[in-house]
């Protein structure tokens, strides 16, 4: 099992239950020599087009600028923790 198979998975649920045609996935460094294998696997499994970020990528705050000139339904930025907001603030 390749080791993004997990978050390929995941990206493939949450494109299915949004209904989004066109998808943005950033992925870190470590990942971008994969996003040819994860692009056609989630193409296949979902129909939707699938464009890979291959900008820089700082974390889940640091989202590509012009996204919506460029008709894209969902961003998923790959392999970022979850941010949860504490009631006293960050």
């Amino acid at each position: 099992m390749p080791l993004y198979a997990a978050q390929t998975q995941k990206a493939i649920e949450r494109i299915k239950t949004t209904g989004a045609k066109v998808v943005c996935i950033q992925l870190p460094d470590g990942m971008k020599p994969y996003a040819k294998e994860i692009e056609a696997e989630i193409t296949a499994k979902t129909g939707a087009r699938v464009l890979i970020w291959l900008g820089s990528n700082f974390g889940a705050c640091d989202i590509p600028l012009g996204l919506s000139k460029m008709g894209i339904d969902l961003l998923l930025s790959w392999g970022h923790n979850i941010f949860h907001k504490k009631q006293e603030g960050w």
